[in-house]
């Protein structure tokens, strides 16, 4: 969603399975006006969701976004789709941010991580 480039790179931890993700793709639109302040605020509203577990994110030279987000139940992931707040910026993105996207919603049934001593 936005650069947090002064932060650490890492990717979420793996958590004891089962749990889910929300994988959001995205193509953005050359007007970007007010896109990374609402950014910033989903990601400061998205932690105040009990279950939410972290996020991660990409974005390739060429355009393509990948935000995924991580929950540990599907009520977790329920309430943030129905938070207000959150509505109104999907609404706004569809209307001015977006070219194209699409949401993959997935339960995690295995998961592991490695990290380098």
């Amino acid at each position: 969603m936005s650069d947090h480039s002064e932060e650490p790179v890492a990717p979420v931890e793996a958590y004891e399975p089962p749990y889910y993700v929300a994988v959001f793709t995205t193509v953005r639109t050359q007007d970007q006006s007010g896109y990374g302040e609402t950014s910033a605020r989903m990601e400061e509203l998205v932690k105040d969701v009990p279950g939410f577990l972290g996020m991660d994110h990409a974005q390739t030279p060429g355009g393509l976004g990948i935000t995924v987000g991580y929950f540990r139940d599907a009520g977790a992931l329920t309430r943030w789709r129905h938070n207000a707040e959150h509505r109104a910026a999907q609404e706004r993105g569809q209307a001015e941010w977006y070219q194209s996207y699409t949401l993959h919603v997935a339960k995690v049934e295995r998961s592991h991580g490695f990290m380098r001593a």
